[in-house]
């Protein structure tokens, strides 16, 4: 191709169209090639037709680029791994080499990275069709192997068409997860990919029989958020180029909490009171991967907790993928949450393989205790003994902020299925977070992982299975007086109270949404009022709403303060706005083993007749980790139609009530479901009042001095009463 008396500048080029065979431009490119492969740095020196040896023996002769030729074109590669002829002839001018080098050493380079890329490709699919070989070789031993169930001798062939069945949708489903993941993969390299829809369609909301879903106000997909965090305002969806990262950290994720729910002693110590601690310096040396080394002035939060609940498995993976049914079932712990990407629904038609991109705020509720905000990938998966598992790990390496305060290590559920409609699930929570917002008041709760850690959330999960299982129930006993029988009316009725507990919840907790202006008082004792704007919500009345709460400690056991606060008998003793009249009960609806978890609708038979129409619908519920009392007042027109099974959405709500928890500084007795009777107690008092029906009305001072002192004196009242009671 050139003369070898290049160094004395003597370049004889050749018009390649015009003395050039083909052949010559084959052989020439094949050299290269075998040039490029073993060491990508030689070229071959070729020959024209005229200076062709015809002894076929003759050794190859290799032209070696400089290290500067080399790294130049390595460069421009990166940038321009396609160059045109025009830039094709300005690189060989910079580096001294002929334009058909240059575009020789391009094409090889090309051919270099594909086959680098396909050998990895293919190292992968490799290894799927292994597993996918040795999954086909145990159900081929189970059918042989099978025997008949009633007379235990061997089953005939076409008996097995179930399990036939069912490997054949293994098969199918695995084949399509390779397929998935070699698209994002392919797409991540820059390859082009067939059509292969890499993201599919949201999930649709998916509600229980009760109607458990979004409704005005709850923090689900297109529910109302009360504007929008630091986080949820910073965090987009997913970019291309992360997806192939995140599927990597939510597999890895999902092998570690498999790991962590499973494995004992030295990874879980036992605590005195029985409840389990990590060991950091195990956990850093079974998964040294993670994501990343603790930010300074964090702490680690590690828990784990098992209980058996009354729903089945496949309703719980539904109730933990639907972010609404979540929130909604969680709706003490998650203020607010939100789908960003669904990058995979699952297989089969089911969740198994579904992949959410997700951020959430979790609360404590008390103005005291700041929200922790998390954007995190959840994966579902079932595995091979039916089990089914459900992991979070948070995604703020991909986004650096110096706002996160949160960050969740793998953290999730693994769910077994058990006879009856029950399942059994072990709950890990693995968080590091920076708590030093938390008030002084809530430290010991929040540092002994009852205000955030895994017993709290299947002692949540567990009073929300009962809930739900009496909402289905029909065998309703007709003796009892205000047993409310009428299944549609009890589904309405729940609904609302749901709303009700939802919209309470909320509101009361020192979310980044909401900003509280601290009134009177110091220390422990603060008022804080916050001010919100309702208008067109047929679940609130029209106009401003101004909302107070307040937290404070009481030298009383949990069980004792909502035994109180629950029993209308004692009502009197601290509703002011009962004015002191006689609160009956007329109806109620049991909810789970608990005594104290029920529906209420109360009647004030105030000795002023303009108020004797005053009904209260109270919900109270407890279990070992906070309870509940949260009532509202509703017009009597409104309930008789829930009763009677109507809308309940439409019946205007302005939640008030008392949020209950372990102070934290004694060891609770007792596993899920049973109180707690030890230590003492935290209270958070809040108040929803319509101080203006107009909307765009300026709020008056008066307007909140009332409410100021509406909650001073209910909080006086209920100190006054327990301190008697505990006298």
């Amino acid at each position: 191709m050139f003369q070898p008396n290049m160094m004395d500048g003597q370049l004889h080029q050749l018009d390649m169209a015009q003395n050039t065979s083909e052949s010559d431009l084959a052989r020439i490119r094949d050299d290269e090639f075998d040039s490029a492969t073993k060491s990508g740095s030689e070229n071959h020196e070729g020959a024209s037709g005229d200076d062709q040896d015809p002894r076929p023996n003759k050794k190859k002769r290799y032209h070696r680029h400089t290290q500067h030729q080399i790294q130049e074109m390595e460069a421009f590669f990166k940038e321009c791994p396609h160059p045109d002829d025009k830039q094709r002839k300005e690189l060989s001018r910079e580096l001294g080499l002929e334009p058909l080098q240059v575009k020789f050493w391009f094409q090889n380079k090309r051919t270099q990275m594909k086959t680098q890329h396909e050998r990895h490709e293919n190292t992968n699919l490799r290894t799927e069709n292994e597993k996918l070989r040795a999954d086909n070789m145990r159900y081929r031993e189970a059918l042989s192997n099978a025997s008949c169930p009633n007379c235990g001798g061997p089953t005939a062939i076409g008996e097995m068409s179930f399990d036939e069945h069912h490997l054949r949708l293994e098969n199918a489903r695995l084949r399509e997860e390779i397929d998935r993941i070699s698209a994002i993969a392919a797409k991540y390299v820059g390859k082009p990919v067939v059509n292969y829809p890499l993201l599919s369609p949201p999930v649709p909301t998916r509600p229980l029989d009760l109607g458990v879903g979004s409704f005005g106000g709850q923090p689900g997909i297109g529910g109302e958020m009360y504007g929008a965090g630091d986080l949820l305002r910073t965090i987009n969806a997913p970019t291309e180029a992360d997806k192939p990262m995140i599927i990597e950290l939510a597999v890895a994720a999902m092998e570690e909490l498999i790991r962590m729910a499973q494995m004992g002693e030295p990874l879980w110590m036992t605590n005195l009171d029985g409840t389990s601690m990590i060991n950091e310096d195990e956990y850093i040396r079974t998964f040294p991967r993670g994501i990343g080394p603790r930010p300074s002035g964090f702490k680690c939060e590690a828990s784990r907790e098992t209980a058996v609940v009354i729903m089945n498995h496949i309703n719980l993976v539904e109730i933990l993928m639907d972010v609404s049914q979540w929130s909604t079932v969680f709706s003490g712990i998650v203020s607010r949450a939100v789908t960003l990407e669904v990058l995979s629904t699952g297989v089969a038609g089911n969740y198994n393989g579904a992949l959410q991109v997700m951020t959430a705020e979790f609360q404590v509720p008390s103005p005291l205790v700041p929200t922790r905000e998390s954007y995190y990938v959840r994966y579902c998966k079932q595995h091979a003994d039916g089990t089914w598992a459900v992991v979070d790990v948070s995604l703020d390496n991909l986004r650096p902020s110096p706002a996160v305060r949160c960050r969740r290590r793998p953290s999730g559920c693994l769910i077994q299925e058990m006879p009856n409609g029950y399942s059994k699930v072990t709950w890990v929570e693995h968080i590091e977070v920076d708590d030093r917002g938390v008030h002084n008041l809530y430290k010991q709760l929040v540092s002994s992982g009852n205000a955030f850690g895994a017993k709290r959330w299947v002692a949540t999960l567990d009073r929300q299975c009962e809930r739900l299982a009496s909402a289905m129930a029909t065998n309703m006993p007709t003796g009892d007086i205000g047993v409310i029988t009428n299944q549609e009316g009890r589904k309405s009725m729940l609904k609302l109270a749901e709303r009700m507990v939802i919209s309470f919840c909320a509101g009361v907790s020192a979310s980044t949404t909401h900003t509280w202006t601290t009134l009177s008082g110091t220390g422990a004792d603060d008022v804080r009022v916050m001010t919100r704007k309702s208008i067109d919500d047929p679940g609130r009345p029209p106009g401003i709403v101004l909302s107070a709460a307040t937290s404070f400690w009481l030298p009383v056991p949990p069980k004792r303060v909502f035994d109180f606060l629950r029993d209308e008998n004692s009502r009197s003793e601290w509703d002011i706005l009962s004015n002191g009249g006689v609160v009956q009960e007329m109806a109620h609806i049991a909810n789970g083993r608990e005594t104290g978890n029920c529906v209420s609708l109360l009647r004030v038979n105030s000795a002023n007749s303009s108020q004797s129409n005053m009904l209260i619908l109270q919900e109270s519920c407890t279990d070992p980790t906070a309870s509940f009392v949260i009532y509202a007042p509703v017009d009597i027109v409104a309930m008789n139609l829930v009763l009677n099974g109507g809308d309940p959405d439409y019946v205007a709500l302005l939640p008030s009530g008392f949020a209950i928890l372990p102070d934290g500084t004694m060891p609770h007795e007792g596993g899920i479901g049973e109180a707690t009777t030890s230590g003492g107690s935290l209270l958070t008092v809040a108040f929803q009042i319509l101080v203006d029906s107009v909307p765009t009305a300026k709020l008056s001072l008066g307007s909140v001095a009332t409410v100021n002192n509406l909650i001073a004196c209910t909080v006086e009242r209920i100190k006054a009463s327990l301190s008697c009671e505990n006298a």
